[in-house]
């Protein structure tokens, strides 16, 4: 499997496909919710398996950390480590522009892979697209 920095359309297209299953088809968040005005500024990623995209990430600058979102893997490459693979390519661009602190809003049940991965729960839960969320942060 292979993480790569989007930089061309098809690619975009595929991020956007991994992310319209898992987000839109699988848990039902509003696509007008899921693709939205930050699009065009952010840096997207997606996990190749060959030539089949099977996951999916964003990240953008604000206020001098890094935002990471959108993060989402196939139901048929979870638990290979997807998900881990994209966060590594995700820290190691933040660590390329000069981000140090990385802030993420995680699902609830993704709580655990995050924490595995050295980011730590910073505030009470929240509801995001009618999901329970808690912001992780880390510093690399």
């Amino acid at each position: 499997m292979d993480v790569v920095l989007v930089s061309n359309e098809r690619e975009r297209q595929d991020a956007f496909s991994v992310r319209r299953t898992v987000f839109i088809e699988e848990q039902h968040v509003p696509e007008e919710e899921e693709i939205d005005q930050y699009e065009d500024i952010c840096a997207h990623f997606v996990l190749y398996d060959g030539t089949k995209p099977v996951g999916a990430g964003r990240f953008r600058v604000i206020d001098g950390y890094g935002k990471v979102q959108r993060i989402c893997v196939l139901q048929e490459a979870r638990g290979t480590g997807a998900g881990s693979a994209i966060m590594n390519k995700i820290e190691e661009y933040a660590k390329s522009q000069g981000v140090s602190k990385l802030k993420l809003d995680a699902q609830v049940h993704a709580i655990p892979f995050y924490s595995r991965l050295a980011y730590e729960v910073v505030s009470e839960e929240f509801l995001d697209a009618g999901i329970t969320h808690k912001t992780m942060m880390k510093t690399i």
